[in-house]
């Protein structure tokens, strides 16, 4: 099958449109491009923006016989809903065949976290001697000290920095903006890694004096640290310690939650701080303490 050359051109804008006005993750706009391209070259010369609402359902038939895990479905789903909602939006297509398109619940698992120990345990293992470790540090700090995601870490500019507060402005989902928190110690970490490493990094590039627009985290040619890049620090660390468990950015975020609240702090606080929409995101936590709950009590109660 083809790809209709229109419907071509929509996805490459429709993923411009997620990267810049949704401001979703470079992540997130690779698996929803991914999906669009796979509903586009089943439409084949189709054009996407002439379907109706039993064509769509067809695909959503068809794609059953793959059996994916209901989460891909959903995304999948979500993926086409948002597509048509853009299209009709841009009025590149006249109605929205999937505005009656049922979202497939997804089944909830409580969030992976590490506690207190293992943190320290894998901040500890990272090396400062050099440049890149120096912040490396500083950003597993940020991380643990913040909740922030890996995106908005990875998008910080100077211009973002109220340190003298202990603050910092990110841009999140929707592109939304919320100020966040940190430590002294996170603090301290980055104030550090500005003033000595960061100019350090770059190998034989260079970098310009940092201006409110240019990144904080750098890579060694003195542009922005990638998302993969943090993701890849972690596992090598994780790897290094022998920690048996899979963690990633986002482990992170759910530690700085999950400790919050087993620590006390108001689900609104939180959810304002982990920038949630909605509170029912930030809910998962309660239950997640909740287990940890039940989890001590059947290792130490003796008729448990």
């Amino acid at each position: 099958m083809g790809l209709n050359s229109n419907s071509k051109q929509y996805l490459e804008d429709f993923k411009s449109y997620l990267l810049v006005e949704k401001n979703f993750s470079a992540h997130t706009v690779k698996a929803y491009g991914s999906d669009i391209l796979s509903y586009l070259l089943w439409l084949g010369d189709d054009g996407c923006e002439n379907v109706n609402f039993s064509r769509v359902r067809s695909y959503l038939h068809f794609i059953q016989k793959f059996d994916y895990k209901k989460t891909t479905i959903a995304r999948k789903i979500a993926s086409i809903r948002t597509f048509y909602k853009y299209l009709y939006r841009e009025r590149i297509a006249g109605s929205n065949p999937a505005m009656n398109l049922s979202a497939l619940k997804r089944p909830k698992s409580l969030p992976k976290f590490l506690t207190p120990d293992e943190v320290e345990r894998i901040l500890n293992a990272t090396k400062i001697e050099t440049p890149a470790g120096y912040r490396n540090r500083a950003i597993l700090e940020l991380l643990w000290a913040s909740g922030m995601r890996v995106s908005e870490l990875s998008g910080l500019n100077f211009g973002d920095l109220n340190l003298e507060n202990n603050e910092i402005t990110v841009f999140g989902k929707g592109a939304k903006e919320r100020i966040i928190l940190i430590t002294d110690r996170a603090k301290s970490y980055l104030e550090r890694y500005i003033k000595t490493a960061r100019a350090l990094i770059p190998k034989g590039y260079g970098t310009d004096v940092p201006v409110e627009n240019s990144p904080v985290f750098i890579n060694n040619t003195g542009f922005r640290l990638q998302t993969g890049t943090v993701r890849n620090v972690i596992k090598d660390i994780v790897n290094k310690i022998h920690l048996p468990k899979h963690v990633t950015p986002h482990v992170f975020r759910h530690s700085f939650a999950t400790h919050l609240i087993e620590n006390g702090a108001d689900l609104r606080v939180v959810q304002e701080l982990l920038g949630h929409a909605s509170i029912s995101n930030t809910q998962i936590y309660t239950h997640v303490s909740t287990q940890r709950l039940k989890d001590v009590y059947d290792e130490t109660h003796p008729r448990a």
